[in-house]
């Protein structure tokens, strides 16, 4: 069980900006499907996506997708495929790492402290002096 009470999906916190229409929305919403595992963690009401395209099946096609979590920074990912379709996964892959590096960056090291208890203070002093010892 998640311990956030509405917990945020694609489908709830999708927005289509520039480029697309709402008729492109679950199109869209389908294809970034696989980010609701990610944002499963985050409140629903304080999470929101918005994707956009500019100059739409065009050489230089620009596709980004921006992510707001309140308490976060702004999240912002761009593709410049020229397919669409591939645009599209190439922002949501690119989103779902970014959150991963944040979540990873926010998580406390709980195992710190216990590196620096188990190995005695000079251990690698020891350990260079042994191998000076054996190049002689």
């Amino acid at each position: 069980m998640s311990a956030v009470a509405n917990p945020a999906t694609v489908a709830e916190c999708l927005r289509v900006g520039a480029g697309f229409s709402q008729g492109d929305r679950n199109w869209i919403a389908e294809q970034f499907g696989t980010l609701d595992a990610r944002l499963a963690g985050f409140h629903a009401d304080a999470t929101e996506l918005e994707v956009s395209v500019k100059d739409r099946e065009a050489r230089g096609q620009k596709v980004t997708l921006e992510c707001w979590i309140a308490g976060r920074q702004k999240i912002v990912t761009t593709s410049t495929e020229e397919d669409l379709h591939a645009a599209l996964n190439d922002v949501r892959d690119d989103l779902r790492r970014k959150l991963n590096d944040a979540k990873t960056r926010q998580e406390p090291r709980h195992n710190k402290h216990l590196r620096a208890v188990d190995q005695p203070e000079g251990t690698p002093l020891q350990d260079a002096e042994r191998e000076d010892a054996e190049t002689v």
